[in-house]
């Protein structure tokens, strides 16, 4: 079997794996069974279980953090390093989380890693994900903060985050939202159309006003 071919098929099946039942359930043994191939290739290949983890996510965020800087790059010269409204952004990561998947029919899968990379995330991952693909993440979160100048910079924060697990939520659990709506409510419904449905209710969430101080 060809280096790349095994590289491959390893990674396959581990990204589904770990969708499926997270990192620390998923043992190197039950991925070389499920690939076919023996844990020295594993060892080959990677190095370790953490490489591997890391290997898996690479596959998604190195096309995604290239096709978001170039959104973003468009972004900017359309507005003129003005203000982009958070509109604009928001629809630019959408655009660009459904695209990279998309090439392999696989966005439950990302969703999902995405979920467990912020619930069961391990050392490893953040230190991998800041270090390789923290630029964009950062460059995304600097032009948020310029579109709302009215929020504090944990508010911002707070609200990032619960719109991060309401998208993963959402698009990872893509099968049975779309049967509900077909059984229960006779609508068809694509991706697309619950990006549609889901952008004015982010958006409205990011604008809302700022909760009232607790009493002291």
């Amino acid at each position: 079997m060809a280096r790349a071919d095994t590289t491959t098929r390893i990674l396959d099946t581990a990204e589904v794996l770990f969708a499926e039942r997270g990192f620390a359930e998923t043992s190197l043994r039950t991925i070389t069974g499920r690939a076919g191939v023996n844990l020295a290739a594993v060892n080959y290949h990677f190095g370790s279980k953490k490489a591997l983890i890391q290997a898996v996510f690479s596959r998604y965020l190195d096309p995604f953090s290239v096709r978001f800087h170039d959104a973003l790059d468009t972004l900017e010269t359309r507005y003129q390093g003005g203000v982009i409204p958070l509109e604009a952004l928001l629809e630019s990561m959408a655009e660009t989380v459904l695209a990279v998947p998309a090439e392999r029919d696989s966005l439950k899968v990302f969703m999902r890693l995405l979920g467990l990379a912020y619930s069961q995330a391990q050392g490893h991952l953040r230190r991998h994900i800041q270090q390789h693909y923290g630029d964009v993440f950062t460059r995304f979160a600097g032009l948020v903060r310029r579109a709302t100048p009215e929020l504090p910079d944990a508010e911002r924060f707070w609200r990032l985050h619960f719109m991060l697990g309401t998208v993963v939520f959402t698009l990872s659990g893509l099968d049975a939202l779309k049967d509900i709506a077909e059984k229960d409510y006779a609508q068809p419904v694509s991706v697309r159309d619950l990006v549609r449905r889901l952008r004015p209710v982010v958006v409205a969430a990011m604008n809302a006003p700022l909760p009232e101080a607790p009493d002291t």
